[in-house]
């Protein structure tokens, strides 16, 4: 074998050496990457499991607090406190600070899922209970999870994308029914007819999937019509609703 072959395999053994090494790391990483995804959940679980029955409040990041939006939401979150409602939010400012403010004053548990983010997110000083989430998808099981209803107040891409994915869980049976209701008709009423024409008209959802949302711009409306939905059936969930709510 001449020299110039016996530089060609040492520098190929070299080469895959490093190689090993470098998909080493990258599965060492990406096993604490899975740890820490596993400690959220499993944190999510021990700090969450005493809130219910709870009511998870979506919307905007960037409401202040002198419009009308953000007022309503922390009265309507006053509402739920007192009536025996946790209130699960966001955890930020805007529309989470809202709801978190009114449950805090009132008598039930304020609850904060932050999430981490280079922009916008900032922990606001409303919540008796706080937490801090490096991943959407560990976050949104959290607030589907230990939730009784739904509110989702005017936002943008991140209350929109709470919203979808929260019918699609109880559309598809990964989640239990639960009421889900829209507040502010005029922000919401075109998104909504939108949805008929094109995705009812278009046979792509069912025509009982329309049920699954309510429109209001009254947050009295909201608590009634919680306690309406759970008056026969109770808050606790069934064996069936358990096993799916594993399923997450």
């Amino acid at each position: 074998m001449n020299r110039n072959a016996k530089e060609q395999i040492q520098t190929l053994s070299e080469s895959s050496h490093t190689e090993t090494e470098k998909a080493t790391m990258t599965k060492a990483r990406e096993s604490w990457h899975i740890l820490g995804i596993m400690s959220e959940f499993a944190n999510a679980a021990e700090q969450l499991a005493h809130i219910r029955p709870a009511v998870s409040i979506f919307g905007s990041a960037r409401t202040k607090p002198e419009d009308p939006v953000y007022q309503k939401t922390e009265q309507l979150a006053n509402m739920l406190s007192n009536a025996g409602f946790s209130v699960i939010s966001g955890g930020g400012p805007g529309i989470m600070e809202a709801a978190n403010k009114g449950a805090f004053a009132g008598k039930s548990a304020s609850v904060g899922l932050n999430i981490l983010l280079p922009h916008e997110q900032s922990g606001n000083p409303y919540q008796n209970v706080s937490m801090n989430f490096r991943h959407f998808f560990s976050r949104k099981v959290a607030f589907v999870k230990y939730a009784t209803a739904y509110v989702v107040m005017p936002g943008g891409f991140g209350t929109m994308d709470e919203l979808f994915e929260s019918l699609t869980l109880i559309q598809t049976g990964k989640s239990r029914k639960m009421p889900v209701f829209l507040y502010g008709t005029t922000f919401w009423t075109g998104l909504w007819d939108w949805v008929k024409e094109q995705l009812l008209g278009n046979k792509l959802i069912s025509p009982e999937d329309l049920d699954l949302v309510q429109i209001t711009d009254d947050p009295e409306f909201i608590v009634n019509a919680i306690f309406d939905f759970y008056e026969k059936r109770g808050f606790t969930p069934t064996d069936t609703e358990r096993a799916q709510m594993m399923q997450l």
